[in-house]
C-alpha cells in the first residue's frame, strides 16, 4: 500500500510540516511507511494548491492520501469540494485522516471486501460532513474578522497589520543588490504587492 502524506498550512509564517511526526507515527503503528510527502503553504479555501494536485497526479489506484485533519485537505466551498472529491474518487485514492477514526480502516492492508466497502461508504459520508464544517468554520472566522475590523475602524483604533521593518529592510537590501523579484519572494515569502511598495520606496529615496 502506497501512502502519500499531505501537509498544508495557510501562510508561510505557519509550519506546514508540523504534523509530519504524527502522520509517520500513525503509519508506523499500522506497519505502513509513508512513501511520499507533499508540503505546501496555501489556503485550504482555494483549489490553487500545486502540491496537492502533484500528489493526485502521482497517485495510483488504491493509494492512501494521509492527512492530519480534514480541514488540511479542504476548507472549500461546496462546488470546489465536489470537484476535488470527484478527482480523488476517479483516481481511486483512499482518504485517511487522523481526526476521522472511521477512515483508519481504509489503511488496513488486509480488510475483506465487505468491510472495505462499508468503511469507504461511511468514511465518504463523514468526510463530506467534516469538509462542510471546516468550510463553515472558515466563513465564520472571516466574518468575525471583518466585523472586528469594521468596529475598530468605527472607533478610530484600527491600525492594520504592523509593518515588519526588519524584514522589509532586508528586502530593500536585496532589491538594491539587484536580486530578481522571484528570488526575493521565494526567500522571504513576501507578496508581490509588498515588493512593489518597497521598490517604490527605494525609487523615491525613502528607505524607511
Amino acid at each position: 500500500m502506497f501512502v502519500r502524506a499531505y501537509l498544508r498550512a495557510s501562510t508561510k509564517e505557519q509550519d506546514a510540516s508540523r504534523a509530519r511526526a504524527d502522520l509517520e507515527a500513525f503509519a508506523a503503528d499500522r506497519g505502513l511507511k509513508i512513501a511520499a510527502t507533499y508540503v505546501e503553504n496555501e489556503s485550504g479555501a482555494s483549489l490553487q494548491r500545486p502540491e496537492l494536485f502533484r500528489l493526485l497526479a502521482d497517485s495510483r489506484p488504491g493509494d492512501v492520501l494521509l492527512i492530519e485533519q480534514v480541514d488540511r485537505l479542504s476548507r472549500l466551498n461546496a462546488a470546489d469540494w465536489e470537484r476535488l472529491r470527484t478527482e480523488i474518487r476517479q483516481r481511486q485514492m483512499k482518504v485517511v485522516a487522523l481526526d476521522l477514526p472511521t477512515s483508519w480502516q481504509l489503511a488496513a492492508a488486509h480488510a475483506d471486501d465487505f468491510t472495505a466497502r462499508m468503511a469507504e461508504a461511511i468514511n465518504g459520508m463523514l468526510l463530506d460532513m467534516l469538509a462542510a464544517i471546516a468550510r463553515k468554520d472558515y466563513e465564520d472566522r472571516r466574518r468575525r474578522q471583518a466585523q472586528g475590523i469594521e468596529k475598530a475602524k468605527a472607533n478610530g483604533v484600527y491600525a492594520g497589520r504592523p509593518e515588519d521593518t526588519k524584514r522589509n529592510a532586508a528586502i530593500q537590501g536585496m532589491l538594491q543588490a539587484g536580486q530578481s523579484w522571484s528570488s526575493i519572494i521565494d526567500a522571504t515569502g513576501c507578496s508581490r504587492s509588498t515588493l512593489a511598495r518597497l521598490s517604490r520606496r527605494l525609487a523615491e529615496g525613502d528607505g524607511a
